[in-house]
């Protein structure tokens, strides 16, 4: 009997060429589906829930692949899963799901967060996982800045060159900042994101906070639709997918 298998994935992103599958280049999606293929002994493709990019992490990536193994059964299927895996990749959890779950389609809000370090000396093991910068933004100034992108808007601004999307009018439910340990944390949830606009959102928002750009400024460049108004785009080391969240899911 052939079953739909959801895995909760993390992985850390520092050598891969992004999530999706490319010729030549290491990537999630490539390990896992290696993986899978040994273990069944012939292709088996994992939906991921969204196309992380080169050098983005991920805390809580979701994906559901089709397994006719019987012998696995559904909640020990991450366990077995992660002894065909390399170390920077590991699957969390695993669960049967409806036939016709779909990781992608099915994905009502996708959390992403970043992390900062505005402390005068960076901790070494930290540099592959967060973006040092070299000042303390007001926090106040950050979040008015990061509430411009509440609601729905065209985010043809915020999207990378090269972006395919037939539209780009997305719905971003948070958008705020908040210190987290040694860390200043942005949280941004909506339910898709245009090609590269969490690091280019971010990238923006802190220059428009140094050079005392108001939010109105701010609306402005997002209003125009003109990507040679926003700033530039952090780095992607700092990138987390944190969680992805479905129908049935606990809000937090």
């Amino acid at each position: 009997m052939v079953r739909n298998i959801r895995v909760t994935l993390a992985y850390d992103g520092t050598e891969f060429s992004g999530w999706q599958v490319q010729k030549n280049a290491r990537t999630v999606q490539g390990e896992i589906e290696e993986a899978l293929r040994r273990m069944h002994d012939h292709p088996v493709r994992i939906q991921g829930a969204g196309r992380t990019d080169s050098g983005v992490h991920a805390s809580g990536q979701v994906g559901n692949f089709y397994t006719d193994l019987d012998s696995i059964t559904p909640s020990r299927w991450h366990v077995a899963l992660n002894s065909y895996l390399p170390p920077d990749v590991r699957a969390l959890d695993s669960r049967e799901v409806a036939f016709a779950f779909n990781a992608k389609n099915n994905a009502r809000r996708r959390v992403y967060r970043y992390f900062l370090y505005t402390g005068s000396v960076g901790p070494p093991h930290l540099r592959l996982y967060c973006w040092k910068i070299r000042r303390r933004p007001e926090l106040r100034r950050l979040n008015a800045l990061a509430a411009v992108f509440l609601g729905e808007h065209d985010f043809t601004t915020f999207a990378a060159a090269g972006d395919l999307s037939k539209s780009k009018v997305r719905r971003v439910d948070t958008a705020c900042f908040f210190p987290e340990g040694p860390f200043l944390c942005f949280k941004v949830a909506a339910s898709s994101f245009v090609w590269k606009m969490v690091r280019s959102i971010l990238g923006t928002i802190l220059e428009y906070e140094r050079n005392a750009l108001s939010p109105a400024d701010l609306a402005g460049a997002l209003a125009a639709r003109d990507r040679s108004r926003a700033g530039m785009s952090a780095p992607a080391r700092g990138l987390f997918l944190e969680r992805v969240v479905y129908d049935g899911d606990e809000e937090i």
